[in-house]
């Protein structure tokens, strides 16, 4: 028989519990989850062809020292060096799907996914690099199934749509941006369920961008891609839309005018 989730909110049980219960001892219950996860994945993965080419963006740049007779006349921005564009080795932050110290390198299925993805402000400089994938990876696709737009249960649904519903919300959690204000238990759930592909054989995982309309790849091993070329590139502008989400409320004033 398949494995299902035994509900459609397992995820957000699994989080909860990683978050502010037991984080490094896992309990029965988060087991069973993993191993659904894991089982589940398999419509989910997905072959990167070797000689890919995806794309990486770091904010900043450096300065190249412009000389006239021996002499430092000016400074010009240019795109941080080859060694720049990847994780240090030794000094890998937390992210959204490695723990601190542990670095994956996250990319890219379009430029200016990329771009979006560092959230620069107007007039920020931005260095991009193409990389090419040097082997043909396996990775588990957590955006390659629509998801359904329910969000309020009022029961739970048949195995097939809960197991939709809890594949969103993984989607989700790993495309969550990633602040300098977050906790570093906000990073647990993912990186959890990242260490889980990792230790299974898969290559990363890939899941939407809240940025841009390509799709981001979180690989584990950082010699799996490299460096073709970088380029500078300016924020000229930013658009936003905006959609309200819940329903207002209204203070009501007793206070006469």
């Amino acid at each position: 028989m398949k494995k299902t989730f035994n509900t459609a909110r397992a995820y957000w049980q699994f989080q909860r519990t990683v978050r502010r219960v037991n984080r490094y001892l896992r309990t029965k219950d988060e087991d069973v989850f993993l191993k659904t996860v894991l089982v589940t994945s398999a419509s989910r993965h997905t072959i990167i062809q070797r000689d890919k080419i995806l794309w990486r963006a770091q904010l900043g740049h450096e300065w190249e020292a412009i000389t006239a007779d021996d002499e430092v006349i000016d400074e010009v921005p240019r795109q941080y060096p080859p060694k720049r564009m990847l994780p240090l080795p030794d000094s890998a932050s937390e992210g959204r799907a490695n723990p601190k110290g542990i670095p994956y390198v996250y990319l890219a299925t379009d430029r200016d996914t990329a771009l979006g993805e560092v959230r620069p402000w107007v007039g920020s400089l931005i260095s991009v690099g193409a990389f090419k994938t040097l082997r043909e990876l396996k990775v588990v696709n957590c955006a390659v199934h629509k998801k359904p737009n329910t969000r309020i249960l009022l029961k739970e649904p048949p195995p097939a749509e809960r197991e939709l519903l809890v594949w969103a919300d993984i989607d989700r959690a790993f495309s969550e941006p990633v602040t300098p204000n977050d906790k570093t238990a906000d990073y647990v759930p993912t990186q959890i369920i990242a260490e889980l592909f990792k230790v299974a054989g898969f290559d990363g995982v890939a899941y939407n961008s809240a940025f841009g309309k390509g799709v981001n790849v979180a690989l584990f091993d950082v010699a799996a891609v490299e460096l073709l070329s970088c380029h500078l590139y300016e924020a000229k502008s930013l658009t936003f839309e905006f959609k309200e989400t819940a329903n207002a409320y209204y203070v009501q004033n007793h206070h006469n005018s």
